[in-house]
């Protein structure tokens, strides 16, 4: 299938971190504190961060003297990373008392993967269209929601949001397989589902069936 969400310039946080530009190449971020700075903004974006909030979320209980002046330096070096041309291109704009990070939703995977699902949930009965929109949110996944901060306090809450609505994707595309007689990749998909999530009620009842 043939995606429909492409853009040229792209923002991924299911997996590591990394921001894509318009001729397809990851941009290399290789400073710590640059990822740290960014994971803030995408995490909020759209919302003014605070100076002393994203001093937190990149130094924690160990700020440098002068946090303000740290982090304007920091922006100014991330700015000088983000692509310059391109569809939707990402731009972090000065409101006090911080930062904002303008990104279009079509920019952001998360929220391409919660559009497709959306799209999907509202297919119904029409089990071939939603596993092809499921099928294209769960390939945007290439590692666990914001890998490297998802322990992290700033960042805990929303990767679990995202890795509960994967696990729901998951659930879906099973019973989409099921709907439409393929019991053997329900079967499989539901085998690897419970694995990874033991607790889950939805996928236990939903091998059972797909045994049976």
């Amino acid at each position: 299938m043939t995606p429909h969400h492409s853009t040229p310039v792209r923002v991924r946080v299911l997996g590591t971190l990394e921001i894509v530009g318009d001729d397809g190449v990851s941009i290399a971020l290789a400073s710590p504190n640059l990822r740290r700075l960014l994971a803030g903004l995408v995490l909020n974006a759209g919302t003014v961060v605070s100076v002393d909030r994203l001093a937190d979320i990149v130094w924690g209980d160990d700020p440098p003297t002068n946090a303000t002046g740290a982090v304007q330096t920091l922006v100014s070096r991330l700015r000088g990373r983000l692509p310059q041309n391109g569809t939707h291109v990402p731009q972090i704009v000065t409101r006090a008392p911080g930062y904002v990070l303008d990104l279009a939703d079509q920019t952001l995977d998360a929220t391409v993967f919660a559009g497709l699902v959306e799209r999907a949930q509202a297919a119904g009965a029409d089990a071939a269209t939603a596993a092809g929109l499921l099928d294209e949110a769960l390939a945007l996944w290439r590692g666990d929601a914001y890998a490297e901060f998802r322990d992290e306090p700033f960042a805990r809450a929303e990767a679990a949001r995202l890795t509960e609505l994967r696990a729901a994707a998951l659930e879906d595309r099973a019973e989409a397989a099921l709907a439409q007689g393929d019991t053997d990749g329900a079967i499989a998909r539901l085998e690897l589902l419970t694995r990874e999530h033991p607790l889950r009620e939805r996928p236990h009842a939903q091998l059972m069936i797909a045994l049976y």
